[in-house]
């Protein structure tokens, strides 16, 4: 077998370790960037998604295409909406100082793990994914009589991995235009800049606050939705993404969401073809010294801005 066609498929690998990464970095960047809070708590809220999609899945049965929909959509939301609670009854009450709501976040995350504990149990538990048809990945061979087509023998991937990417891709464009091209996304940009000046010209800072911090979860949520059919929901599982989530906005520069992006790529694709050829502990060693390095050399990551 040519080196090609597992290179094709360690690449696709790591395309779907980008898309969920790029999904819940996007909303530890988004935290830090307008509320400069370093959410630790970040990973639970990744957690929960996946954990609530199986707890949705389990209850609206139907079959999976109807149970995922449902998780799809109720999990994000009720995250969401917890961490926007958690925003006003905790952090807002600490006037959302750095340090201590690093502490609070961190009594967040084991409040978080443990309830999820002794509610959900232990176990590690699957959901079934709405579509899972098995697609051959096509290869071209250059050869004397030009470019040939052909299928590798038992190299595939499935069509819902395919759709996480493309579900990915789609979440975070939609993000981008939010950003950048509504009245909502303008006034968080606005905060961004100078939320002394944004509450000057009547912005309500603190609702504005609690909307990004619930939008930031829904997205760790999201990605937690997204990743459980592929990986089983688990009470643990939030600590590995929440240090792959750091790893990224750091090489991206935080609060940069087109840094966080490209770091994600970088960082998932690196950490798939590295996986399939090598090790993945190694993929996590490699990843570990390119943040040393951004630190040394470039310390404000990849797009960040200098501080003015």
């Amino acid at each position: 077998m040519d080196f090609g066609p597992y290179l094709l498929l360690a690449s696709l690998e790591g395309a779907v370790t980008a898309a969920v990464l790029a999904l819940m970095a996007a909303g530890l960047s988004l935290v830090f960037g307008v509320m400069r809070v370093v959410n630790v708590a970040h990973g639970e809220f990744y957690m929960l998604g996946a954990v609530l999609a199986w707890v949705v899945a389990s209850a609206v049965g139907g079959g999976p295409v109807l149970g995922f929909v449902a998780a799809l959509v109720v999990a994000p939301l009720l995250v969401g909406a917890l961490a926007a609670a958690a925003d006003v009854t905790v952090l807002k009450r600490l006037d959302y100082d750095p340090e201590r709501t690093i502490v609070a976040t961190i009594g967040l995350l084991y409040i978080l793990q443990q309830l999820t504990l002794m509610g959900y149990g232990p176990e590690a538990r699957p959901v079934a994914p709405p579509f899972n048809a098995r697609l051959a990945l096509p290869w071209v061979e250059w050869g004397d009589a030009g470019p040939q087509l052909y299928w590798p023998w038992g190299l595939s991937i499935t069509s819902y991995k395919l759709f996480v990417i493309g579900a990915a891709v789609a979440v975070l464009a939609g993000l981008w235009l939010f950003m950048t091209r509504t009245r909502v996304g303008l006034v968080m940009r606005a905060t961004q800049l100078d939320g002394e000046m944004a509450q000057a010209f009547g912005i309500p800072v603190e609702r504005v606050y609690a909307g990004v911090f619930g939008l930031g979860a829904a997205l760790a949520a999201l990605a937690g939705v997204l990743i459980v059919p592929i990986q089983q929901a688990h009470y643990l599982m939030g600590g590995e993404a929440l240090l792959l989530s750091f790893i990224v906005v750091i090489i991206g520069g935080l609060g940069s969401l087109a840094g966080t992006v490209i770091a994600a790529v970088l960082i998932g694709m690196s950490d798939g073809i590295i996986s399939v050829f090598f090790s993945p502990t190694l993929a996590k060693i490699i990843a570990t010294l390119l943040v040393a390095f951004v630190l040394v050399f470039r310390p404000r990551g990849l797009m960040g801005k200098a501080a003015r």
